[in-house]
């Protein structure tokens, strides 16, 4: 999942050229895909105190697993991407590396 600036709110996308590992079943696929929007979703809701981020989610890949891919876990991955989006953004840049010698 891709977190790229946007112009206002938050927009989901399912990236043309998506990768899907382990099921071929396209309803499946869309089910799972509104879980991960819904999650990305509820998470920027409840993380939101001021303004709401302009920024778009582009979904690139998606992993199946026979036992344990169900919509409720996809709905946690998207409010998991959330949240480590949300880290990443709010960490200092990290500094050059010194060089030694």
């Amino acid at each position: 999942m891709d977190f790229e600036p946007w112009e206002v709110c938050v927009t989901f996308e399912v990236a043309a050229d998506l990768v899907v590992d382990g099921d071929d079943d396209p309803e499946w696929q869309a089910e799972c895909q509104a879980a991960v929007e819904a999650g990305i979703r509820e998470e920027f809701a409840q993380a939101g105190a001021g303004p709401s981020p302009a920024v778009a989610v582009v979904l690139r890949r998606m992993r199946f697993h026979p036992v344990d891919s169900h919509p409720r876990a996809f709905l946690h991955v998207g409010r998991l991407a959330v949240r480590h989006a949300l880290a990443a953004a709010q960490r200092p840049p990290r500094a050059a590396a010194r060089r030694q010698g």
